[in-house]
């Protein structure tokens, strides 16, 4: 278990990389569609999407956050 002070970092890590390998799959898909490389080269693009992702979730996370309070009504 992580100590709760970490919930942000670890939640920015999972989400970028549930999402980066989603995004990374279809647009792998689109680019070359299924073949024996399929595999190989997806793996290589998730990797590098996840590497951009995961700072860019920590940095974009708060600003929507903030966003999001400023746009939604507190009843």
């Amino acid at each position: 278990m992580f100590p709760a002070r970490f919930a942000p970092v670890l939640f920015g890590f999972l989400l970028s990389g549930m999402m980066s390998f989603i995004v990374s799959g279809l647009s792998t898909f689109r680019a070359i569609g299924f073949g024996d490389a399929f595999a190989t080269v997806w793996m290589g693009n998730w990797a590098v999407s996840w590497a951009t992702a995961f700072p860019i979730v920590l940095v974009v996370a708060p600003i929507t956050r903030r966003i999001v309070a400023r746009l939604v009504a507190n009843i």
